[in-house]
C-alpha cells in the first residue's frame, strides 16, 4: 500500500509519464490537464484512445499540444490540490475522466477554463449542467450513465444465480455523489427483485482486501462491483480476490472479464475517451463548451468469461448466455 505522504510527494512527477510534459514551459503550445481517479497503467487504453482522437484532428502530443496527466489512484482528498494546479498553470482545457467528483471540483474552481467530463452519473442530477443539449457555462462532456445500469446488472446477477438471496456490493464511500446515485439504483432494484443488499465499503487497496475477506461472514451468494473509478482502475486485484475466495463476481465493464472476471455489463470506456478527445480538439480550435451538447453513450456490452465459469464450477443459464455480446472461451 502506498503511504499517503509518499503518494503526494510523487505527484509532482506524475506528468513524467508523458515524455514531453516538461515542454509545457512553451507558452505557445496549449496544455490539456487530464485528471483521472486511476493511474497511467490502469488508464493506458483510455489515454491511447484520447491521444488517437487528438491525432486524427491534427494535434500531436509534444508538437502542438501538451498533456499533463494527474491520476489520483483513489485518493479523492487530493482533488482540490490537483485542480488548483491546473488552474494556476493555467491549462487550456481540463478533462475529468471517469470521476464525477473531479468534474465537480473543476467546476467549483474555475468559470473560465473549459471543462470536459466523462462520468457515469447523470450530469444534470450531479449538478454539472442544467441541460444536455445546451449545457451552458464552461463545462460539457460525455455521460456513459454507468450508474443507471446498476439495476440491470443486479437483474442479470439474479438470472445468473437462480435462488440467490444476498448480494454483497463493493462501494467507495469517498466518491460522492456518484456512489449515492448508484446505491439508490441498487437499493430500489433489490427491493423489486427480492434481493438483500449488503454494502462493503472500501476506499483503499487494503480495504478492498478486507471487504472480500468478509464475504463468507455476510453469506453473500455473489459480489457486485460498482462502477467506481477507483475500482475500475484495479481490475487485476478485484478479479484475483474473486478467484481466491471462489465467489461469483459481476463487474461494470470489459477490462475485468478480459483479465479473468466472470461477467461484465457496461459501456466500453475507450469509446467515451475517443469522443472526449474530439471534444478537446474542438475546444482547442475555439469552440465553447456551452455550444457542445452533452453526449450520452448508448452501446452496452454483456461479456461472459466461460473459462472462469468453469473454474468456479458454475453453469451459465441459457437465458443469460444467449444475451451475451461476447463470450471468452
Amino acid at each position: 500500500m502506498i503511504r499517503r505522504r509518499e503518494f503526494i510527494a510523487g505527484l509532482g512527477g506524475a506528468a513524467a509519464v508523458w515524455p514531453l510534459a516538461a515542454s509545457a514551459q512553451q507558452a505557445s503550445i496549449p496544455i490539456v490537464g487530464f485528471l483521472s481517479a486511476g493511474s497511467p497503467q490502469s488508464d493506458a487504453l483510455r489515454l491511447a484512445a484520447f491521444r488517437q482522437a487528438l491525432n486524427e484532428t491534427g494535434y500531436v502530443e509534444g508538437r502542438n499540444v501538451i498533456i499533463e496527466y494527474r491520476g489520483m489512484q483513489g485518493h479523492f482528498d487530493l482533488l482540490p490540490a490537483l485542480i488548483a494546479d491546473f488552474v494556476r498553470r493555467p491549462v487550456a482545457v481540463i478533462v475529468a475522466s471517469g470521476t464525477t467528483a473531479g468534474a465537480l471540483a473543476a467546476k467549483a474552481a474555475t468559470t473560465t477554463i473549459p471543462i470536459l467530463f466523462v462520468i457515469g452519473a447523470d450530469p444534470i442530477d450531479a449538478g454539472l449542467v442544467t441541460s444536455l443539449n445546451r449545457p451552458g457555462g464552461n463545462i460539457t462532456g460525455i455521460a456513459n450513465l454507468q450508474a443507471s445500469l446498476a439495476a440491470k446488472r443486479l437483474e442479470l446477477l439474479r438470472d445468473l444465480i437462480p435462488g440467490i438471496a444476498i448480494v454483497a456490493v463493493l462501494v467507495n464511500p469517498s466518491n460522492s455523489p456518484y456512489t449515492e446515485y448508484e446505491m439508490n439504483e441498487l437499493r430500489n432494484a433489490g427491493r423489486l427483485l427480492g434481493l438483500q443488499i449488503h454494502l462493503l465499503n472500501a476506499t483503499t487497496i487494503r480495504e478492498i482486501d478486507t471487504a472480500f475477506a468478509t464475504l463468507a461472514e455476510v453469506r453473500a451468494g455473489a459480489v457486485l462491483i460498482t462502477a467506481d473509478a477507483f475500482f475500475v482502475s484495479r481490475p487485476e486485484q478485484l478479479v484475483a480476490l474473486a478467484a481466491r475466495y471462489a465467489v461469483p463476481a459481476f463487474y461494470p465493464q470489459r477490462e475485468f472479464t478480459t483479465v479473468g472476471g466472470l461477467i461484465s455489463y457496461g459501456h466500453n470506456p475507450t469509446d467515451a475517451s475517443h469522443r472526449i478527445g474530439f471534444y478537446t480538439s474542438r475546444i482547442l480550435k475555439g469552440d465553447k463548451p456551452a455550444d457542445l451538447p452533452v453526449e450520452q453513450a448508448t452501446k452496452v456490452e454483456l461479456i461472459i468469461n466461460m473459462k472462469t465459469a468453469k473454474a468456479l464450477g458454475r453453469d451459465i443459464p441459457a437465458t443469460v448466455y444467449a444475451r451475451a455480446d461476447e463470450v471468452i472461451e
